[in-house]
């Protein structure tokens, strides 16, 4: 509105989004001080608000100028502009964060890797926070881990302890500084700091305790590391004993481990990496990127082994840097959890349950307020996709494309995940494992209690898996004055697709993964759907095949080769000269036999991760695993991608299609007699899949008039079949949906 008589005029700008905790309130006083604008910022519940007051071409270039050259990290999805009363400001200032009672929907930025002037600072002798491990400013730092509730300002993180020094102050309160309003800032004077313990808890006196942490790791010790979102161990990557001792003392077989290198340099050493995955790699989120193994390098063989893949990321806090700089060529760095359980993310329950892991514990006394684990992501076909979306992108809401009540989701039993929505916004939670243990348990319930607190959401919807046993299920079920919705597993893994893409009419959906709890009591896993985001029709699924022992069948994969094995042949699959029976003992196998003859704790599954499980068997590749997956990623290593040919295939139509395995059995098995190798039969069995549910998804285009197909389920972190089946159904027309 204009003023009469200076011809000033006043806006007020409202911009919802990551705002907080970037930068973005120093980045617009300078702004405004760079188009001689006077008024204020504030944070508010939903972001921030906006008074400014000048000339009118001034006011037009600053708001023009904000989405432009906002701060990299920022993300503003609402931007609203107003007219108000000229007020009479004769500066501009950033307003004191205050109480709120209205909606809180602000976007919390996640943990963001350190930034390059504070790895320069990190490095300059001349900087006091020369090798200080907790520098930060306001482009980098812990956010999402240390926030107790919002907004985000530092009375509500766990900064709240630390009193900053003169020096800090004068930086936090100066709009000009790096550190202006930096939640997170500190110094050797007035921060957080490390200790070095023993296994016991015991502090050990050291001068510098990275420098002593660098030198024990280097004696082929395992020191547990409280990092961002939670405690690493982590050993030097080249000491295979070291390596082996923690594969013992963790209870982890043959699982690959994560590794941190300094730099992409120290990267291209033992892994090939392309433009994508580098970029990914460099990314604020820094996550764990699976990336093809060099078939020679000074990496310990015991870092992944029988693989051709390893699991890098690049240091995220200065911590890692000083860990790293000049001393190793990689560090392993896998979760500091029991197995099966939750990272631990105190220092007493890390001396409590790591203490019989690790020889030594380097510390500090910043709390983490909910613990994040490293995400996992693989790129194929220029796209990034999510193994395990957690530190780095969580909480950054999937946008979708219409507006939805508050709900509750509670997800899977399995990599359970929890998500709650509000508006036009998905809010997933970081990765919380698998609900199988009372630790996991209470981080489940811990994750739902703070997200809704922070995120101010109170759901008056529960959604959770069909499965009436389910933790996540009993826990809908006990929620008073909620209404309840069961959803099933594969619908919910198409209609997620169908989310992200912001699509709500029917879509084919190719739901492919290892167990889900099906409509009819059996397990699933080889699904095709025709779904929407209320219902969802069965349209096709592979034949259903005993699962000797149930759960007992994942960790040995030879039991759904029996099964196969009679479904394909009946008994006289004992005449086949099979790697299998030479290693398996014949009373095992007859007993297994008897179980799917006559059904005796064998339940009826049509899932295509166990049917991967019986072929590696079958061809005497994997017998038994010692992670989930283990046999059909090894099928995805070792299978020949030049093998054009396929196996015979069949179905037969009806309500719903029922896709026949036995034709691919027992060719897998003619050629195993025949000495075909294993990369042929694996690259012919990819190839069977791929033409086998595009020539089926055609047939139900034609019955259905449905052009859009969704791929997911665990099954398509599978390169091969990811790749296969984007390519083959596009090029039939499909429109093809993915997650990213």
């Amino acid at each position: 509105m204009r003023d009469k008589k200076s011809d000033r005029v006043a806006k007020k700008v409202k911009i919802n989004g990551i705002v907080q905790g970037v930068g973005f309130r120093p980045f617009i006083f300078q702004l405004a001080a760079g188009n001689r604008l006077c008024g204020k910022i504030e944070n508010t519940a939903d972001g921030v608000s906006i008074f400014v007051e000048g000339a009118p071409e001034n006011i037009e270039s600053f708001c023009r100028t904000i989405p432009v050259k906002k701060p990299p990290i920022a993300q503003i999805t609402h931007m609203f502009i107003s007219d108000e009363p000229v007020r009479g400001y004769s500066t501009f200032s950033i307003q004191s964060s205050k109480g709120h009672q209205e909606l809180k929907s602000t976007l919390i930025s996640p943990d963001i890797s350190i930034c390059n002037d504070c790895l320069s600072e990190l490095f300059d002798p001349a900087n006091r926070r020369f090798h200080y491990p907790f520098i930060n400013c306001t482009n980098c730092g812990p956010r999402y881990t240390i926030i107790d509730h919002i907004p985000y300002d530092r009375p509500y993180t766990a900064m709240k302890h630390f009193q900053m020094c003169p020096e800090c102050q004068e930086e936090y309160d100066d709009p000009l500084d790096r550190r202006f309003h930096a939640q997170p800032n500190a110094c050797f004077r007035c921060g957080p700091m490390v200790s070095l313990h023993t296994d016991k808890g015991e502090k050990i006196e050291a001068e510098n305790p990275i420098q002593k942490t660098i030198e024990l790791l280097k004696a082929g010790k395992i020191i547990a590391i409280k990092g961002l979102g939670g405690f690493h161990l982590a050993v030097d990557a080249e000491n295979n004993n070291a390596i082996a001792r923690l594969r013992r003392k963790k209870y982890r077989e043959e699982k690959p481990l994560a590794l941190m290198a300094h730099d992409i340099e120290k990267i291209k050493e033992f892994a090939e990496l392309d433009a994508e995955e580098e970029k990914v790699l460099l990314s604020p989120a820094r996550p764990i990127v699976i990336v093809k193994k060099r078939p020679r390098s000074s990496i310990a063989k015991l870092v992944a082994p029988e693989n051709q893949y390893l699991g890098v990321m690049l240091p995220y806090t200065p911590l890692h840097y000083l860990l790293l700089s000049h001393h190793f060529s990689a560090l392993v760095m896998t979760s500091g959890n029991k197995s099966e359980e939750p990272i631990s993310i105190s220092n007493q329950d890390a001396f409590q349950k790591l203490g019989a892991m690790a020889d030594f514990f380097l510390i500090h006394n910043r709390d983490i307020y909910l613990r994040s684990d490293d995400s996992i992501v693989r790129v194929a076909n220029q796209t990034t996709l999510q193994v395990r979306r957690s530190r780095g992108y969580v909480p950054v809401p999937i946008f979708l494309g219409s507006r939805t009540e508050e709900v509750l989701a509670c997800g899977a039993e399995l990599k359970n995940t929890i998500c709650l929505t509000r508006g036009n916004q998905a809010f997933l939670s970081q990765h919380i494992g698998d609900m199988e243990n009372p630790s996991t348990e209470a981080f489940f319930l811990k994750t739902i209690t703070h997200m809704q607190q922070i995120l101010d959401i109170h759901p008056s919807v529960i959604a959770h898996d069909l499965h009436p046993d389910y933790l996540s299920t009993v826990y809908a079920a006990a929620q008073k004055n909620k209404q309840k919705i069961g959803v099933q597993h594969h619908h919910a893994h198409i209609v997620s697709c169908m989310a992200e893409n912001k699509i709500e009419e029917p879509v084919i959906g190719l739901a492919f993964d290892g167990t889900g709890y099906g409509t009819d009591g059996a397990i699933w896993g080889g699904e095709v759907l025709l779904a929407d985001p209320g219902k969802f029709d069965r349209i096709a699924h592979l034949s259903y095949i005993p699962m000797p022992g149930s759960t007992a069948a994942i960790r040995e994969p030879w039991r759904m080769g029996i099964s196969y094995l009679l479904d394909s042949f009946g008994e006289t699959f004992r005449e086949f000269n099979l790697p299998m029976f030479q290693v398996i003992e014949d009373s095992k196998i007859n007993t297994i036999a008897r179980m799917v003859s006559n059904r005796i704790n064998a339940p009826m599954t049509s899932s295509l991760g166990r049917l991967f499980d019986g072929i590696a068997a079958i061809i005497g590749l994997r017998y038994r695993v010692s992670f989930e997956g283990q046999a059909a990623m090894e099928m995805e290593m070792t299978a020949d991608q030049s093998i054009e040919e396929i196996y015979e295939y069949s179905w037969l139509e009806g309500s719903p299609f029922q896709i026949d395995i036995k034709p691919i059995v027992q060719g897998v098995v003619r050629d195993v007699i025949n000495h075909i190798s294993q990369p042929a039969i694996c690259g012919k069995f990819h190839n069977t899949l791929i033409h086998l549910f595009t020539e089926l998804s055609g047939v139900i285009r034609e019955k259905n008039g449905l052009n859009r197909i969704a791929l997911s389920g665990g099954v398509f972190q599978n390169q091969i079949l990811f790749k296969g089946f984007s390519r083959s159904l596009a090029g039939k027309g499909f429109e093809v949906l993915r997650h990213s």
